[in-house]
């Protein structure tokens, strides 16, 4: 959940950002590449940030901007590996 003191982050256009830690697995080799999409209505994409410093095995840092609340489903490469889930991103309410 993206709230205030929480781990992710509300940016002023509305979109939500997080990082997400990657660990590629003993014999992955490769730059890890993500891409995702809103399911659970509009076509919208989302945004992955990838430095590149980290080379191509082990960690990895990335981060995940979702352009708004919802269901998305995530697909990250490296190499010949491939992992796919779908989060739900929640947006805490705001109080009046």
């Amino acid at each position: 959940m993206f709230e205030p003191g929480g781990p992710g982050e509300i940016r002023p256009d509305g979109s939500l950002a997080m990082k997400f830690p990657f660990m590629r697995g003993e014999g992955v080799v490769g730059y890890v590449e993500i891409t995702g999409r809103k399911v659970d209505g509009s076509a919208e994409r989302l945004t992955a940030r990838i430095p590149r410093e980290y080379g191509q095995e082990g960690f990895q840092s990335t981060l995940l901007v979702f352009s708004r609340a919802g269901c998305w489903q995530v697909v990250v490469t490296a190499g010949s590996a491939r992992l796919e889930f779908v989060t739900k991103v929640t947006r805490a309410a705001t109080s009046s």
